[in-house]
């Protein structure tokens, strides 16, 4: 069965439907990295996570390998859990593409995925969940700090 989303719809879209979706081109990246921090201004670092929170809960993860599935299938990168404490889990982000856009001249961050990250461990975890992202441009790599609350 074919699930589709209307704007507003409450309905979760299961992670697999991303099958259907393929797109090539630096498109995205313009609109992520060029027209949302344009547009939002100021305010685009918390505007971009609270947008990336926003797009997780339209979607069912029912366990990490769904939040590694999602990365993957958004063409985010690949994301691996590296360390699970009680409270705080860590999360790398690795992929060429941000090999790639590290290395290039537009400003990049990763807020929006922090978002993502955020809500889909607070949908896993059934209680309140932060995100905190940090970059290691000699590594290539984006970590994501979870703070799972008690």
């Amino acid at each position: 069965m074919k699930v589709v989303l209307k704007y507003g719809s409450n309905q979760k879209l299961d992670v697999n439907e991303l099958e259907q979706l393929h797109s090539d081109g630096a498109g995205y990246d313009i609109l992520r990295y060029i027209g949302l921090p344009e547009l939002f201004g100021e305010e685009k670092e918390t505007l971009l996570y609270f947008l990336g929170r926003n797009l997780a809960r339209k979607f069912e993860f029912n366990s990490l390998e769904d939040l590694s599935l999602f990365f993957e299938k958004m063409g985010l990168g690949a994301l691996d859990l590296a360390k699970d404490k009680k409270n705080i889990k860590t999360f790398y982000l690795l992929s060429d593409a941000i090999v790639t856009k590290l290395k290039s001249n537009i400003e990049t961050d990763f807020r929006l995925e922090a978002g993502i990250v955020a809500e889909a461990l607070q949908q896993l975890e059934g209680v309140d969940c932060e995100c905190l992202e940090s970059v290691n441009r000699r590594l290539k790599q984006i970590e994501f700090t979870v703070y799972i609350q008690d």
